[in-house]
């Protein structure tokens, strides 16, 4: 994956042979274009990577009651159907920007409107968790869900 987007975008984007995830940000949200050409290099990689990791996981013995998998553009990359049910966490939008500000990343707004709005993702989801609040309110609202799924 790295020559890939050396090859597309430069060495720039790799220096010291290690990708630069915020230049890759730069360079993916510069135009739809590259965007969408990211978007097709991982996605299905990601796709292949949840099914193997997911096999694996169900065989074992015992099996677990539950999987969870983070995807963060489930919907975009309408990956929703690989699962039983999916949880969308969402926030408020001041509360994100203000998260993903503090994790350094850079083109917010080219990233939020790639992103389908959080009322959007909430109608898709079977199940909506708010994340507005600290870890522990966070990991309540989960174990709810999961208790409703029987996975508790």
């Amino acid at each position: 994956m790295r020559d890939a987007v050396v090859s597309r975008w430069g060495s720039g984007v790799a220096p010291g042979g290690v990708v630069d995830r915020a230049a890759v940000a730069r360079r993916a949200f510069a135009t739809p274009e590259d965007r969408a050409w990211l978007e097709q290099l991982l996605w299905p990689r990601v796709g292949a990577r949840m099914a193997e990791w997911r096999a694996g996981q169900s065989a074992r013995e015992p099996a677990p009651r539950a999987l969870v998998v983070e995807v963060p553009l489930l919907f975009e990359a309408g990956m929703e159907d690989g699962f039983d049910a999916t949880i969308a966490v969402i926030a408020d939008e001041d509360v994100r920007a203000d998260r993903a500000g503090a994790r350094g990343h850079a083109a917010l707004d080219e990233r939020r409107a790639r992103q389908l709005t959080q009322a959007e993702k909430a109608a898709r989801a079977d199940h909506v968790v708010r994340n507005d609040r600290d870890l522990p309110a966070l990991e309540q609202e989960l174990a709810r869900v999961l208790e409703k799924l029987g996975a508790a």
